[in-house]
């Protein structure tokens, strides 16, 4: 059945109406009818893709179809080394591509682990305990205290019933909810406080209420649907693989058919000419690139965890050294979920408390000093302790310290344990005699306790409540009357602390109380404003985004109050504005566009809210990062251009949705996890330079010796080895090459530039067409020194290996000479050595010289091909003090 709008305008008696119900339910025939009709209260899945269909859109790569019709080829002619050779390297890239994306489509599947098993409803007047799936709209279900709502329903009744929604808003405190109509449409979800929606959980009282919407008409529903429709927009790097694919395939085609043309126009065999084309397209395509882009993106991935960072999807990495904008949920992320008494009045005197979080480490401070603890403070917390039934324990194992029962009373034990005041000590001077409930409608909390031979009631609760029944204060000259004049000037200093986004609690008490008069002629002992509060490490987390030129921008289903004090702490709003969900609905898509530019907190926004932030942003070209815990962050994780999830206190469902994971939770591994993308990214353009190069070269000189009418200088099994072996392993040093400094201090880089900037080109051309030149030339001028075919071809082979060594190292920066610290990566000399020992291993080792073409080199051989390939580094040099110069004049 589909949620019915705005029911929570509607009394009780009229939604129940509106349902078709009762409060004394449905029956047990109204139900099953009800169940065949709107089916069961589950989130149903998308159809998903099969795991063959996944298996086989791995070969749609362009570069791996071309290695394929190599493959087939190549096994036709009989050359089945390296038939078996590219297929082993395609089935890698495959099968590692395959892994990723089967993992990548279960966020709907968590949303499902997050429903309720059981509920109980009310069936022909009699509680009957149902499984979940089976409740229906119109079902009127019961609640308490510790129950997972099982869908979503309009509240009949509300005993201090409250609800926690964090998973749903963001609200970081528990909603207490009421039964009575609301007024105003478009109210946001997170408002609609006589409503309880699917996937959240009762946390204190009882209430039962009316079944409204079930299964996917739910607001988990809804997010449901947004996952199932988002699209995963492929990455910078992504585009510009296919790109370079699409282009090499036409150089492929281009180059072989002309030189076959002209092979076959001066007379040779169809049959060498076939052979020829294999060698060609094995020199146009880098087989070594699809296997060195996943395993450095894979070596990218350990890195990040190294730094609390996990990858769920490989390209994700390239992604991270692009962001431009980081969209971050408040509660959680930022802050600690964890709320904390900050402020204290008392006696005249507003004090602050420090310390964060649970732990019960803190001092208090008047202003600039330390503050003594008085007998009113110490009185005041006293009061706080006693009066919450909240608990403070520490986990045995991990050691952390964390709050059983309400939040709100968890942070008035904690500000009492650091004054000192722990509260099994503080029970046992004064055990609890009776109590008066929290009432939504007395907004107030008492309890009272034997000390000595009298009975004091201890009361805490809203502040206009709390002084309107007080006559007296406390003072450190005793109790003093409290007149109208004084409780206005006090209701201002709540004022002040609520609007600096604290939640404000007033504490009273009352000597020889009795149940009767307990909440009457009350002594106030002060005020304490609490907030949940920042990490400590993020305001610096923050700043350096900003040095980075990556734009910070809060997203929460907090009270804009509250959200707006947490971005003045971090300066967010000193370049930008606050706006809700309700503002948002008011503008159209341009309206809105527009407006996006200039926002830098959005408070009380819904799902559908997000995701249209992380679309208007990425409508102007920001490449968008989304942090967030809650089932309300999953479908704009999963929308933006990297998700990235809370390993310790997200959701099930936020994971799966998002593309990285904090292990710590923390938002300054946020900037570290950016930090690494972009060295990854500056190491990615690296190898591409050097294995592009590198086989330009090849095909200069394939394409020079056929052009000349020279044999081929190359073997196919020598194109391959060079290709694989020999641009291989360096090309994977260059992955992990150690960071250039001021990474941190750089604009974040246009994605829409891609890899290949004129630099990059330029270099890449002089050293391609340097090689092919020099090969060609040590090829042509062996032979004519009287040296056979073979002989040519094995020097010119080990030529072309040596030569690229030298370019590997060049490579390390397409502008900073190479001379810099040319051994600074450790990899890369080692993958150097190991070439180095290959190479002369196929050079004298008897039984590889045959399949290799290859002879042992005597010392003037050597001679020639050192100086020809250290030739290349000058001319790199050269090209790289160019591009210096003109940087320099721009």
């Amino acid at each position: 059945m589909s949620a019915v709008p705005e029911i929570h305008l509607l009394t009780p008696e009229q939604a129940c109406a509106r349902m078709q119900s009762r409060p004394g339910g449905l029956t047990v025939a109204e139900a099953a009818a009800r169940l065949l009709r709107h089916g069961p209260n589950e989130l149903q899945a998308a159809a998903r893709i099969s795991p063959w269909a996944l298996l086989l859109a791995q070969f749609k790569n362009v570069l791996i179809v071309i290695l394929l019709i190599a493959t087939a080829l190549s096994a036709l002619l009989g050359h089945g080394m390296e038939a078996v050779v590219i297929t082993v390297i395609v089935l890698f890239a495959a099968l590692l591509g395959f892994v990723q994306e089967y993992r990548a489509e279960r966020a709907v599947e968590a949303l499902r682990r997050l429903a309720a098993p059981t509920a109980t409803v009310l069936r022909d007047g009699d509680e009957t305990e149902v499984r979940a799936r089976e409740v229906v709209p119109g079902d009127v279900i019961l609640l308490q205290a510790g129950d997972r709502i099982p869908a979503d329903c309009r509240l009949l009744e509300a005993v201090n019933l409250q609800v926690r929604e964090s998973s749903l808003t963001g609200e970081s405190v528990p909603v207490e909810k009421i039964t009575a109509a609301l007024t105003g449409p478009g109210l946001p979800v997170g408002d609609r406080r006589n409503m309880g929606f699917a996937g959240t959980s009762a946390s204190y009282g009882r209430g039962r209420g009316v079944v409204t919407a079930t299964g996917m008409d739910t607001e988990f529903g809804r997010i449901a649907r947004l996952l199932e429709t988002v699209e995963i927009g492929r990455t910078p790097l992504q585009e510009n693989l296919d790109r370079l694919g699409r282009t090499l395939a036409r150089a492929a085609l281009m180059v072989v058919a002309v030189i076959t043309v002209l092979g076959l126009l001066r007379g040779q065999p169809l049959i060498d000419m076939l052979v020829f084309g294999i060698a060609l397209a094995v020199a146009v395509v880098p087989e070594a690139l699809p296997a060195v882009v996943t395993i450095s993106l894979a070596i990218g991935v350990q890195r990040l965890i190294r730094r609390n960072a996990l990858i769920r999807r490989l390209p994700a990495v390239e992604t991270l050294g692009s962001t431009s904008v980081i969209c971050t949920d408040k509660t959680g992320t930022l802050t600690r979920d964890e709320m904390t008494v900050r402020r204290i009045w008392t006696d005249d005197v507003m004090l602050d408390a420090t310390g964060t979080g649970y732990e019960p480490h803190g001092e208090f401070h008047a202003g600039d000093q330390p503050a003594a603890l008085t007998q009113t403070l110490l009185r005041l917390l006293e009061a706080g302790a006693l009066s919450s039934d909240a608990d403070l324990v520490r986990d045995a194992g991990a050691g952390h310290w964390r709050v059983r029962g309400d939040p709100t009373e968890g942070a008035l034990v904690v500000a009492a344990e650091k004054a000192g005041l722990r509260k099994p000590d503080l029970e046992l001077r004064a055990p609890r005699v009776d109590e008066i409930p929290f009432a939504s409608e007395r907004k107030r909390m008492t309890t009272l306790h034997r000390i000595g031979p009298d009975i004091v009631a201890f009361s805490k609760g809203a502040p206009e409540v709390i002084v309107a029944a007080s006559t007296r204060r406390l003072t450190a000259a005793g109790e003093v009357p409290l007149d109208d004049p004084g409780r206005d000037r006090i209701m201002q200093i709540v004022a002040g602390l609520a609007g600096n986004g604290m939640r404000v609690l007033a504490l009273a008490m009352r000597a020889g109380a009795t149940r009767a008069n307990a909440e009457q002629d009350q002594t106030l002992l002060g005020l304490v404003g609490m907030i949940d509060p920042l990490r400590p490490e993020v305001p610096e987390a923050v700043q350096r985004c900003v040095a980075a030129g990556i734009r910070v921008v809060m997203i929460t289903g907090d009270h804009p109050l509250t959200a707006r004090s947490i971005g003045s702490e971090l300066r967010l709003l000193d370049h930008g504005r606050c706006v809700t969900g309700r503002e948002i609905d008011g503008m159209d898509a341009v309206a809105f566009a527009a407006a996006a530019r200039a926002i830098a907190i959005y408070a009380r926004v819904s799902p559908e809210h997000k995701f249209r932030v992380v679309e208007a942003l990425q409508a102007q070209g920001q490449v968008v990062a989304m942090t967030g815990d809650g089932v309300n962050d999953a479908p704009a994780l999963k929308k933006a251009d990297i998700g990235i999830a809370m390993g310790v206190t997200g959701t099930d469902v936020a994971r799966e949705a998002a593309a990285m994971t904090l292990t710590d939770d923390n938002f300054a591994s946020i900037v570290a996890a950016v930090e690494e993308g972009r060295g990854i990214f500056a190491n990615i353009k690296k190898y591409l330079m050097f294995l592009l190069s590198a086989n330009l070269g090849e095909i200069g000189l394939m394409a020079g010796a056929a052009l000349l009418g020279l044999p081929l200088p190359l073997s196919a099994v020598q194109i391959l080895y060079v290709n694989l072996a020999t641009d291989g392993l360096p090309a994977l040093a260059l992955a992990v090459d150690p960071p250039l400094p001021g990474l941190m201090r750089q604009r974040p880089r246009d994605p829409r530039t891609g890899v290949f900037t004129r630099p990059v080109v330029t270099l890449m051309l002089a050293a391609g067409a340097w090689s092919a030149v020099v090969n060609l030339a040590v090829f042509a001028g062996l032979r004519a020194a009287g040296h056979s075919d073979a002989e040519a071809m094995g020097i010119t082979f080990v030529t072309l290996v040596l030569i690229q060594f030298v370019m590997a190292y060049a490579f390390r920066s397409e502008i900073h000479s190479a001379l810099r610290r040319p051994f600074a990566n450790r990899w890369l000399n080692l993958a150097i050595l190991w070439e180095l020992l290959l190479l002369s291993a196929i050079l004298y080792v008897p039984w590889l010289q045959k399949p290799f073409g290859t002879f042992a080199l005597e010392p003037g051989d050597w001679a020639v091909v050192t100086a020809a390939a250290i030739s290349v580094l000058p001319v790199m040099e050269a090209v790289k003090w160019r591009a210096r110069v003109g940087a320099f004049r721009r």
